[in-house]
């Protein structure tokens, strides 16, 4: 078994050398199980140090030019020759508790991929709320937060990978294609919850709340139509950090 973590970092130089060195530390638990891992880290046109702090790290780095989350993970992936893939964002945290949990589920075999609940490493009234909401829909609706999906390499190319006409949320759409083949098959996604994924809390804290319930009203009034262009997602996309 081949586990193939993929890291996509766009100018990241602050915070991915503490999320590899978590990443790796957690890593150990594949390899108890005698399971090859591999990282990979994918530059999303980073006019920044991330590159060559993610080689220092020893991570393999491959690049995406066109600035876009969803192609980081699929150029990340596409490097890949792992039986699963691991996608961690390049702010957060996995523990080796969440890594064990990731083993126990792939070797149920009764999953083709799954995601984990998450916490804030910094805790304020709207991160509170955003994240709690956020765990109920999760695991209601079986959604992946896109800082941490596993999902089995074959059924992550049966479905396309993420979506590149979608500049945000597209995790969401990742998590009901593979529902779907999931069911074809006689198999499930699953949302881990016994270790939480660690994320950082800098988009709340940068951005607030109003920016935040600005867009949901826009992604609710335009149908989701925002979700298509780069400049309607700048939340993600103007190089805050």
């Amino acid at each position: 078994m081949k586990i193939s973590i993929v890291v996509p970092a766009y100018n990241e130089e602050k915070l991915l050398p503490d999320s590899l060195r978590s990443i790796q530390a957690a890593a150990r638990a594949f390899e108890e199980e005698g399971w090859e891992t591999e990282l990979i880290v994918c530059d999303n046109n980073s006019n920044d140090a991330t590159a060559a702090l993610a080689r220092a790290a020893g991570a393999r780095v491959v690049f995406e030019p066109i600035n876009q989350i969803a192609r980081a993970r699929n150029a990340g992936a596409a490097a890949a020759t792992g039986d699963w893939l691991v996608f961690v964002d390049a702010d957060s945290h996995p523990s080796p508790g969440l890594f064990r949990d990731v083993v126990q589920a792939i070797r149920s075999g009764k999953y083709l991929a799954g995601g984990a609940t998450v916490q804030v490493d910094r805790w304020s009234l709207g991160a509170w709320f955003c994240v709690t909401l956020w765990n109920v829909l999760s695991r209601v609706r079986r959604w992946c937060a896109g800082s941490f999906i596993f999902c089995q390499a074959e059924a992550f190319r049966a479905v396309g990978g993420f979506s590149h006409e979608l500049f945000a949320s597209e995790e969401l759409d990742l998590s009901e294609r593979l529902k779907a083949l999931a069911r074809t098959r006689r198999r499930a996604l699953t949302i881990l919850s016994r270790h939480p994924l660690v994320t950082s809390a800098r988009k709340v804290e940068l951005y607030g709340r109003r920016a935040h319930v600005k867009f949901l009203l826009r992604l609710i009034v335009s149908r989701g139509a925002v979700l298509r262009t780069r400049e309607d997602c700048a939340i993600w996309y103007d190089g805050r950090r």
